[in-house]
């Protein structure tokens, strides 16, 4: 049977077994801290929009292009983080683009140092889904760009299916609408609820040392370092990060898909070494989404591992570019 930690493993490497069977299903998790579990179905309702954005589950910064700078339409990007992760992630990129864009840098709360808020109850993703389009209708953002990573990329993908709002195109970073498939087309949230329950529990009770500390860290091969480096391991709020990852771990996206209709790049890490689980993985991403109603423009990124954006980030902004000047 496959240890928690390879589980977590699978998260951020994406290269850990599936594990299903006897074994698997022998895992039990505690009612006094079991996860919150997501009910398939349409995008959840916001209230209406604010004069004044507030919100108990993200933060939004703001970039704007300096005075000075070519007088041209200015174009909104959204900037999503992953999991454990802030705006911080996305610091040159951000630097970059808002010379010509007005970009909106949002983090989520319970992550990082940023409390809990109400992220520290109930789901996690869906609703900072749901605030993050609140977000965009309240400041009236048209068609804007989304890039998102990791869990972000997620994000993105829900804020794509969800009929109330338009986007012009979203860029999904080392994400897939159901991360287990991409080792196993016939994985199913169900069969790895027993092993994400034992990934909940690890979280829960360590807090973000069951993700900073453990084997993960080989499989994001340069990143370690650079985020040792540069950004440090961020965490967060041990609640909010576990019911994070099991959300991550179990729900399935791919029936979002067939409600997109905006163009969708999606960029990754990959190995040109026939025995990296990188280059193994090359098939699999388009099988991940083809459900879309178009298909996606895959794009990956030589001597990236999960944190593509740090570890290429000469070859990322390259694809950044092309994503927001494409048609």
């Amino acid at each position: 049977m496959i240890s928690q930690l390879a589980v977590i493993s699978l998260m951020f490497a994406l290269a850990a077994p599936l594990v299903t069977g006897p074994d698997a299903a022998s895992v039990a998790v505690p009612a006094r801290a079991a996860p919150a579990t997501e009910v398939p179905g349409p995008p959840a309702r916001t209230a209406a929009p604010q004069a004044r954005f507030t919100s108990n589950r993200i933060v939004v910064e703001v970039r704007q292009p300096r005075p000075g700078d070519p007088e041209q339409p200015v174009r909104d990007v959204i900037l999503i983080p992953g999991l454990a992760s802030t705006a911080l992630v996305w610091e040159p990129v951000a630097e970059r683009l808002s010379r010509t864009h007005r970009v909106h840098l949002v983090s989520v709360r319970g992550f990082g140092e940023l409390g809990a808020g109400d992220n520290g109850r109930g789901l996690v993703a869906g609703p900072v889904a749901a605030e993050v389009a609140r977000y965009i209708r309240s400041r009236g953002l048209r068609d804007p760009a989304v890039i998102g990573h990791s869990m972000g990329g997620q994000i993105a993908l829900r804020l794509a299916s969800d009929p109330g709002i338009s986007l012009g195109r979203i860029m999904i970073v080392d994400a897939a609408p159901f991360f287990p498939s991409l080792v196993d087309d016939r994985a199913t949230g169900q069969d790895l609820e027993p092993i994400a329950a034992v990934a909940y529990q690890a979280v829960l009770f360590l807090g973000d040392d069951a993700l900073a500390r453990q084997p993960w860290a080989e499989g994001m091969g340069s990143t370690a370092g650079a985020l040792e480096a540069w950004v440090g391991w961020q965490g967060g709020d041990a609640r909010v990060l576990a019911q994070s990852l099991y959300e991550v771990m179990t729900v399935d996206l791919r029936p979002n898909l067939a409600r997109i209709d905006v163009p969708v790049t999606v960029v990754y890490g990959w190995s040109r070494r026939e025995d990296s689980p990188r280059y193994q993985l090359q098939s699999s991403w388009r099988q991940a989404y083809r459900g879309l109603r178009r298909p996606a423009r895959l794009v990956p990124i030589e001597g990236a591992e999960h944190m593509v954006m740090i570890d290429q980030p000469v070859r990322f902004m390259a694809a950044v570019d092309a994503f927001l000047g494409g048609t």
